[in-house]
């Protein structure tokens, strides 16, 4: 018997109600919609499912991959021989106490925020546009039009190597630009708690909707993505660089700098990774040639 059947029996023993899955293709589990079959998955539905999930794969030595919404994941066509936990959308219950949110790290954010909004919180209108899930955001200290993770973060319960549950303020967290302590993957994100300020829910529905029609003026919201697929190079913006080197159109295969955005690289449909690899081979050397500027990776891959 090999690991992951060992697995798959340990797991049918201890927590019989946990949702697994073999062979189960990460095309529908990422928004680029590019993936092969991962070699065992499970979808917890509590903190206690997730933590049954992350102590049975410890004990066999076995290290598993925690997977939200998979909208910032490029995964291999080869698919992923290995163990995913999925926090979407099983761990995802809201909580509001005094202007404090707790929310499961399978939580949208736009899920997040309209929930806010509900409460007259402000803070959280920059999320709502962002498609991760509240573990992701934390985990890439999520962004866009000036908001970002750390500016709302008080703290986070995860579990630790040995699967037990622990509480981390954010100023332990080590957040800063699309970055944090949890980018090494050795432990898995159960909540988080951010705090709010009472606002004007007029004024706070106002700026979601305002950022929503700035989204959809500007970026190729109909094809799939990960969003912003390089990090912002310091003193320059990507997309600009990249539109600088005429690279906006550019294809391989159903892969394709976005003529509306150019710091999106979309899915223009069929896209394998192996297609998307190559574009991103062909852009990042272009503006490496052109500019002297090294693009570095937002996305992350999986199995690659």
């Amino acid at each position: 018997m090999d690991r992951y059947a060992a697995l798959t029996r340990e797991l049918a023993r201890v927590c019989p109600g946990l949702e697994l899955r073999e062979q189960e293709p990460l095309a529908r589990h990422t928004s680029f919609r590019i993936g092969g079959p991962a070699r065992l998955m499970a979808l917890p539905r509590s903190a206690e499912e997730a933590a049954q999930a992350v102590r049975a794969a410890r004990a066999l030595d076995i290290r598993p991959v925690f997977l939200g919404n998979g909208s910032n994941i490029l995964a291999a066509d080869e698919g992923y021989e290995g163990f995913l936990i999925k926090t979407f959308d099983g761990l995802s219950t809201l909580e509001e106490r005094d202007g404090i949110i707790t929310a499961g790290s399978g939580t949208l954010l736009s899920r997040l925020a309209n929930f806010a909004l509900e409460r007259g919180l402000t803070g959280s209108e920059f999320a709502h546009g962002i498609p991760g899930t509240v573990g992701g955001a934390v985990t890439m200290n999520a962004g866009a039009y000036g908001g970002e993770i750390a500016q709302i973060l008080r703290e986070v319960v995860l579990l630790d190597r040995e699967g037990e549950l622990r509480t981390l303020p954010a100023a332990e967290c080590e957040l800063s630009y699309r970055h944090s302590a949890f980018l090494d993957g050795e432990r898995m994100l159960l909540s988080a708690r951010f705090a709010l300020a009472t606002g004007d829910p007029a004024q706070i529905r106002a700026r979601m909707e305002d950022l929503a029609a700035r989204r959809k003026a500007k970026q190729p919201l109909e094809h799939p993505s990960a969003g912003s697929t390089f990090k912002r190079p310091e003193g320059h913006f990507a997309a600009a660089l990249i539109e600088q080197c005429g690279l906006k159109g550019l294809t391989v295969g159903g892969a394709q700098v976005s003529e509306k955005h150019s710091g999106f690289l979309i899915n223009r449909g069929g896209a394998t990774c192996a297609d998307m690899l190559a574009l991103i081979g062909q852009v990042r050397a272009r503006v490496r040639q052109e500019t002297g500027v090294e693009l570095e990776l937002e996305v992350r891959t999986l199995g690659i």
